[in-house]
């Protein structure tokens, strides 16, 4: 029922799809669309998140760390230049984990966000 608003969201993987879906089964239309609104602000699409790399592994290290909330690991790979390259190359090849990862917290934060909200 709610399966053509969850395509809208750009570069979307059947992974996340699936884990969408699951996620909100028991929500109503309004809370689903409440949701993907809170959502769709938070998520962080995969070719953006190998942007976000590529530009850690020249410019600034550790960027797709401070992007995605991990201060810490940020920290380290900006003053390690990316834990000698090897880190920011490492998070190039994974960057559809991190962001499925990053995206994975998001829908826990905004599904609490629209159940707190009472929306019906």
């Amino acid at each position: 029922m709610f399966d053509s608003q969850f395509m809208a969201l750009p570069g979307i993987t059947p992974q996340e799809y699936s884990y969408l879906q699951t996620a909100t089964s028991g929500l109503s239309e309004q809370q689903v669309r409440t949701f993907l609104m809170i959502y769709s602000g938070k998520r962080k699409n995969p070719s953006d998140m190998l942007l976000f790399c590529v530009i850690g592994l020249f410019l600034v290290p550790g960027l797709q760390r401070f992007i995605i909330g991990q201060i810490g690991m940020g920290i380290l790979y900006l003053f390690t230049a990316g834990l000698c390259l090897i880190g920011s190359i490492v998070d190039i090849i994974n960057h559809k984990e991190l962001a499925f990862e990053h995206n994975q917290k998001m829908v826990f934060e905004s599904l609490q966000m629209v159940r707190m909200g009472n929306f019906q």
